[in-house]
């Protein structure tokens, strides 16, 4: 089917504002943290709740969600979830107790989970496989460019007003994409309707990847936590036992265990993120606490990253089209191994420039391989199960986040412990397990080259479930 120029420029326009916003908010909370902790008076361990609540609930709902849209319509799921997301991060801005902003912050993380359901399927319906991947591309560079103002913008936003403005910046713009998907998004795309819904599987599914998620983020906090993650390993193998057997599964196992390019490029997914997510995290405190620079020049310099980021990803995203995925994805892949070897051999007094450069290189590399990437997963299905391919590269990207957040944190633990961050032995202890957690992460990448090249090349989908 062949839908107008003017749905496919207004659902471009939607996804664009779509993932802006929740890139925006990921990073500008970030940024917030101290604010909101001098405003409730709540310890370092409820801080963490802030975030991590919010990738639990949007990680292990985005499969379940996009099955459901595929039953339910996935403009009418994409419309509730932009709602939720609003009335949330209202709810957000106006609470005056932590417990409550915890709330809608899990709610934020189920409409995120929604929204991922559903959002990139309908652009991929809409947007003709000739353009799809510049129209991936464009979609990709806005959350690159959303992740790159986030510090900057939300920083300023906190100075200017307080921690709340960011949440009511981010309810503004999430009434104009409900105002734009209400008015201006024609069709429903309900392309499983009629068919029942997997209620066993899709509880396996939360339980399990959420405990799983769990576990992985408080490894450092004791043993208990083994035991949560072999319980929610073992969720997960009834899941797939299940959906072995379901009629009309969560996720179609029997088709997409046999589709190589879904495999890989959802592998070479988890891996890239995995390698690559901390890399902020880490170079803050090493700009600051090592290098002694301040908050705002820090920020400065992360940002030539997502930058080269955002200005790659809508021309790697035009290249996949007439270029195999396989081959812009692995050479990013190849790059940014490259880059993350450069910076194990950080020391204390590496010029700026020369981080600089390094950023800027491994920019290049992830501009590269997202756009083409994600062309790769949505190109390898077929049209009823875009919502699915949608969840589960969402499921994954965030699986990769929590386990590159997770090894810093067993590797951080195992050498720095409790030492005090101002404190002379600091600086020293810190950049042992910054060049392990870098050899780490350059190993990964370096395996994920080969993940990425075993796709193979992208074909018809037709073909691929033959």
């Amino acid at each position: 089917m062949t839908y107008s120029k003017s749905l496919i420029t207004y659902t471009l326009i939607i996804s664009v504002l779509t993932n802006f916003v929740g890139a925006f908010l990921v990073n500008s909370v970030n940024i917030a943290i101290p604010a909101i902790s001098q405003d409730f008076h709540v310890t370092q361990l409820q801080l963490n709740w802030i975030v991590t609540i919010y990738l639990l609930s949007s990680a292990a709902l985005a499969l379940p969600f996009g099955r459901l849209a595929d039953i339910m319509g996935r403009k009418r799921l994409f419309l509730m979830g932009i709602g939720l997301f609003a009335l949330s991060s209202l709810g957000c801005s106006l609470t005056s107790s932590f417990n409550v902003f915890l709330f809608f912050r899990l709610v934020q993380g189920v409409a995120n989970a929604m929204v991922a359901g559903s959002a990139m399927a309908i652009l991929t319906t809409v947007v003709p496989p000739q353009h799809r991947g510049r129209a991936l591309g464009i979609s990709s560079a806005a959350v690159y460019i959303g992740l790159s103002l986030g510090p900057v913008l939300g920083g300023l936003i906190v100075k200017m007003v307080n921690w709340r403005g960011i949440f009511l910046f981010g309810f503004i713009i999430q009434m104009v994409v409900l105002l734009l998907i209400f008015f201006k998004l024609q069709g429903e795309w309900r392309v499983a309707e009629g068919e029942t819904y997997d209620y066993l599987g899709g509880s396996l599914w939360v339980a399990g990847l959420a405990l799983v998620l769990l576990a992985l983020s408080n490894l450092t906090l004791g043993p208990v936590y083994v035991l949560v993650l072999l319980a929610g390993i073992i969720l997960l193998g009834f899941f797939i036992r299940c959906e072995l057997k379901a009629e009309f599964p969560i996720f179609a196992l029997k088709v997409f265990g046999r589709n190589k390019p879904f495999i890989f490029s959802n592998l070479a997914t988890v891996i890239n993120y995995m390698a690559t997510f901390a890399i902020s995290y880490l170079l803050s405190l090493y700009l600051q606490l090592v290098l002694g620079l301040d908050s705002s020049t820090s920020g400065l310099i992360l940002l030539s990253q997502p930058i080269l980021m955002a200005l790659l990803s809508p021309l790697a995203g035009r290249l996949s089209d007439k270029i195999q995925p396989q081959i812009l994805s692995s050479l990013g892949m190849a790059i940014i191994t490259l880059g993350l070897i450069m910076v194990i051999f950080y020391s204390p007094s590496m010029p700026i420039p020369l981080i600089v450069a390094n950023l800027v290189f491994i920019g290049i590399g992830f501009g590269l391989f997202s756009s083409p990437n994600t062309n790769a997963i949505m190109s390898s299905v077929e049209k009823r199960y875009y919502s699915i391919a949608s969840s589960t590269l969402g499921t994954m990207r965030l699986l990769g986040q929590t386990l590159s957040i997770a090894t810093v944190s067993l590797i951080t633990s195992a050498f720095i412990g409790n030492t005090g961050l101002y404190s002379s032995e600091y600086p020293l202890l810190f950049m042992t397990s910054f060049r392990i957690c870098f050899i780490i992460f350059a190993a990964l990448s370096f395996l994920g080259v080969f993940a990425s090249l075993a796709r193979g090349k992208k074909e018809a989908p037709e073909a691929l479930s033959k």
